[in-house]
């Protein structure tokens, strides 16, 4: 009875641990499929190099946060020269970030005080924290672990193009008038977010509330009308002189050093 228990199990067995193995090859073949995707981080060329973080200009409003600019070789490898979303590390912290144009061609990073803390110096200010735990212990106590980034330090940042670009926050003045106008709401949900980012962009770019005004309700109408994407819209402002990377302070520039781009990655 046992033996025709186990040839019963067994039989049993087979096509179960055949359809598993069919199953985890499925998997591996879609995987395979979603790395080769043109753009996927996981085969674009990583982007290495190092940049000085820079404290913008004194304005009406005191900030805490830095910014960055990248090498030109660094933003040439970039797949637009408009806005350009990437993934890599940064002092050895993983992050995620929308890289804006700087109106020359290039590209530049806003780097908060969050995320400063997050890849602070060791405590004599040499290397950064770059393993996990230490990425870790930086989130939990980042002053206890070391000297929190500012303005005129180096960074060493990896980079690459994301797979997919991520679905762009809509503005509170925006999503109210397409509320209001259906022709334009149903053509903003058949766009892709790529599109979307560039009526976006278009919009927050104005420098006065009443041209971002009318810009808004430009854009209902002109998406009504079957409009795709802002018409005449400069993404990288190399042209409209429209889009600019902040002005770093005096004090910060006068602390900066070189910026350095390193051979990237295969």
């Amino acid at each position: 009875m046992a033996e025709r228990t186990s040839k019963k199990s067994a039989k049993v067995g087979r096509p179960a641990a055949a359809g598993r193995r069919g199953d985890k090859a499925a998997k591996r073949v879609g995987r395979d499929q979603r790395i080769r995707e043109l753009g996927d981080s996981k085969t674009a060329s990583k982007i290495r190099f190092s940049a000085t973080l820079f404290r913008p200009a004194a304005t009406a409003k005191a900030v805490s946060w830095t910014f960055l600019t990248l090498p030109k070789e660094a933003s040439a490898m970039l797949p637009s020269r408009g806005q350009s979303t990437v993934e890599g590390t940064l002092n050895g912290l993983p992050f995620r970030a929308t890289l804006d144009p700087d109106g020359q061609g290039g590209h530049w990073l806003k780097v908060d005080r969050k995320m400063r803390e997050a890849a602070a110096l060791d405590a004599a200010g040499r290397a950064p924290l770059g393993d996990r735990s230490a990425i870790g212990a930086a989130k939990r106590h980042p002053l206890s672990q070391g000297r929190v980034l500012e303005a005129g330090d180096v960074v060493t940042l990896e980079i690459a193009p994301v797979a997919e670009e991520p679905e762009p926050k809509v503005p509170a003045d925006l999503r109210k008038a397409l509320a209001a106008a259906p022709k334009a709401r149903e053509l903003w949900s058949a766009i892709t977010p790529i599109a979307r980012r560039d009526w976006i962009h278009w919009i927050v770019s104005a420098k006065q509330a009443e041209t971002r005004a009318r810009r808004i309700r430009n854009a209902c109408d002109m998406l009504g009308k079957g409009k795709r994407r802002p018409c005449c819209f400069d993404r990288s402002g190399m042209y409209a002189k429209s889009l600019s990377c902040p002005i770093a302070s005096e004090k910060s520039m006068r602390t900066t050093s070189s910026t350095k781009l390193n051979s990237p990655l295969g």
